[in-house]
């Protein structure tokens, strides 16, 4: 019987060998990777570019007036943005197919609540792209009439995420009965239009504003950095030169390791994964499908072998952005 030491020592020189041909993959990629770039050819079918020129530009958010989706806007756009708002976030990827509007702003994770689950399937499901995303700090106010108190309040509106939010709050004021709404924007414009001193909704400060309404209580999130992760898209496959982070999703067979060989790729080529997802997959009861965020750029060597890797191991990856 071998010795445990010469066993180490062979399985070291075979650790050693796939290193050095994932090292020589990679040189490969990287030489293909430049020839294309100076071919002007796609990558992954993605077109790189210097910067995202965004004079003119049409932005659909879902929500009223007010709504933090719109926050995000302004603050990732400017403030002399053209911009048009619908009932739903499956309503503004409509526009950007329909080509109603050029890019659209849409929530997809809170610091609290965590992911928004349907728009991470509506990235599956249309074959737009990100490029972009900006963090707000959610901030959200108990808002009323202006004649109404706390001690008047028996019906309070908000979106669901919002409602979660505040959970504790809600809590403390257990005899409140709680209604779900679209937006947090929405749940206000309601609270101003039915003009009842016993209803109140959470929403923004800015929207109390908006709304002509009093604020009740203010900061009445669970966690007082509660912060909101917008992802803005778009109909065209384009990606910023020095973009720093790609979202890929895939789904991967019923085989045992299946999900460590395919993350693997990533370990053999030094790139930081900084979030992993997963989803039920509509229709297969019981299967999933990934959604993971990486660090690098589709023009990088080690980011093109990882894909190319990926791409054998997994089925029906995707490559949802690189901003």
């Amino acid at each position: 019987m071998r010795e445990l030491q010469e066993i180490r020592k062979d399985v070291s020189a075979i650790d050693r060998q796939i290193m050095d041909l994932y090292e020589k993959r990679m040189r490969l990629t990287e030489e293909l990777v430049e020839y294309r770039l100076l071919a002007g050819r796609k990558i992954f079918d993605f077109t790189p570019i210097e910067a995202f020129d965004f004079t003119n530009a049409k932005v659909v958010f879902q929500g009223e007036e007010g709504a933090y989706s719109q926050q995000a806007l302004l603050e990732f756009f400017g403030a002399k943005t053209e911009a048009f708002h619908v009932d739903a976030w499956r309503d503004a990827m409509e526009a950007i197919r329909t080509q109603q509007a050029d890019y659209a702003v849409l929530p997809i994770e809170n610091s609290s609540a965590g992911i928004v689950s349907e728009n991470f399937d509506l990235l599956v499901e249309y074959d737009n792209c990100i490029i972009g995303e900006q963090i707000i700090k959610t901030n959200h106010c108990l808002i009323g009439v202006k004649d109404a108190g706390l001690s008047d309040i028996t019906d309070v509106y908000s979106h669901p995420q919002a409602l979660m939010q505040c959970s504790r709050f809600l809590e403390d004021h257990g005899g409140w009965e709680k209604h779900s709404m679209k937006n947090t924007a929405g749940s206000a414009k309601k609270v101003k239009e039915d003009a009842r001193k016993n209803k109140a909704a959470i929403a923004s400060k800015i929207t109390a504003d908006i709304y002509d309404l009093k604020i009740l209580a203010e900061g009445i999130e669970n966690n007082t950095s509660n912060s909101t992760k917008f992802i803005i898209v778009t109909g065209q496959k384009l990606f910023r030169k020095k973009a720093g982070k790609i979202s890929i999703c895939f789904e991967l067979p019923h085989k045992s390791g299946s999900l460590y060989r395919t993350l693997s790729h990533l370990i053999y080529n030094n790139l930081n994964m900084n979030k992993i997802e997963s989803r039920p997959i509509q229709g297969r009861t019981w299967e999933y499908r990934f959604f993971i965020d990486i660090e690098g750029n589709l023009t990088d060597g080690s980011v093109q072998n990882a894909l190319n890797g990926l791409k054998d191991e997994a089925e029906g990856l995707k490559i949802l952005g690189n901003y």
